[in-house]
């Protein structure tokens, strides 16, 4: 029995509004490898140590932070001294070394800025699913609150996209820790409205997502994706690319051991020599379902998951191979705080 089927039961009549489940139930009633606490997610600013967003490459644009950034201008602290270049701002020329050597030198400088991080928090229905410890929308909404403290102990500002089952919510970043409890509960909420029988509104993909984005016109930030990446398109791939031109972008792919150990786990079974040992499947989405009663529909199963897996992680590196970043890859088995803090420079 997955935890959909424990949630589900544990539930009891799906047909009640989950906000009102989410209200009437106190933080000891709620199993937190299914539902995250609000309380919880306070809680994790006490862990929001080991590790650090500072960059550790020059960046392709402007990082925005208080962290240096390879934009050059008249900024507040002096870098270096040299050759005049074409294209380079007469106004910072020295005019005492250029009349010292003969040569037209110019003084370069770093500008240092206010970092803004936007979180991007997946919790659909297709993120209310795990086979092991902890569900994926639990996962994403753990990550994005010790993130969220991380910045905020930076003293940067940080802001947050929720993708709920039914809207995406937006809250423009900012340094506050008001700011953050509020966002941290709108998440908790999020997260508890979602059961078995919620159903996504065709408004809340990656697309109206990134459609979001491109509309705020986002420029200089850090965009953090907590996602499954469910119903990923190429042309939605090829959007992140146009929005990472003014902004980083770091895509973190949260996956459950299912999705790909589905070939690990009927593989022995399919070539038993008993022939007998294959057990029937069946499957469904909540409104449909299907069985995979002989093995040449479990092997197509299997290369059809297969395939989708794959095609979700290939299309994520070529995104962050644009500025040589690395797909972040979590789990579900409980460790994702350690991998995660590991992934991003932890010591």
């Amino acid at each position: 029995m997955t935890f959909k089927d424990e949630a589900d039961r544990r539930k009891g009549d799906t047909s009640k509004p989950s906000t009102k489940y989410a209200s009437n139930h106190s933080a000891k009633q709620l199993d937190e490898r299914i539902y995250c606490d609000y309380s919880r997610l306070v809680r994790l600013q006490a862990q929001a140590d080991g590790f650090s967003f500072l960059p550790q490459r020059k960046a392709g644009s402007a990082l925005s932070g208080r962290h240096h950034s390879s934009f050059r201008g008249r900024g507040l602290n002096f870098e270096e001294l040299r050759h005049y270049q074409q294209g380079d701002d007469i106004r910072n020329l020295d005019w005492k070394v250029t009349m010292r050597t003969g040569k037209p030198h110019v003084r370069s400088y770093t500008e240092e800025k206010d970092r803004s991080v936007i979180l991007c928090v997946d919790q659909r229905s297709s993120m209310f699913f795990s086979s092991v410890n902890m569900m994926k929308s639990v996962v994403a909404a753990e990550i994005a609150a010790l993130t969220a403290w991380r910045v905020l102990k930076d003293s940067d500002r940080v802001g947050f996209v929720i993708s709920r089952h039914d809207s995406i919510e937006y809250s423009m970043p900012k340094r506050s820790q008001a700011n953050v409890l509020s966002n941290l509960n709108q998440l908790a909420q999020a997260n508890q409205a979602l059961d078995v029988s919620r159903q996504d509104s065709p408004d809340v993909g990656m697309a109206a997502l990134v459609r979001l984005l491109g509309r705020l016109k986002c420029r200089n930030n850090t965009i953090i994706f907590l996602s499954d990446w469910s119903g990923v398109t190429s042309d939605d791939i090829l959007h992140l690319k146009h929005l990472q031109k003014h902004n980083d972008v770091l895509g973190v792919l949260i996956a459950d051991p299912l999705e790909s150990a589905f070939v690990a786990m009927h593989s022995t079974a399919m070539h038993s020599a008993d022939s007998s040992s294959f057990t029937p499947w069946v499957v469904g989405d909540g409104d449909y379902q299907f069985n995979l009663a002989n093995r040449q529909q479990m092997e197509k199963a299997r290369q059809g998951l297969e395939q989708h897996h794959q095609l979700k992680k290939q299309q994520l590196l070529q995104l962050m191979a644009v500025q040589h970043l690395p797909m972040l890859e979590l789990d579900t088995q409980g460790l994702h705080l350690e991998q995660f803090k590991r992934a991003v420079g932890g010591r």
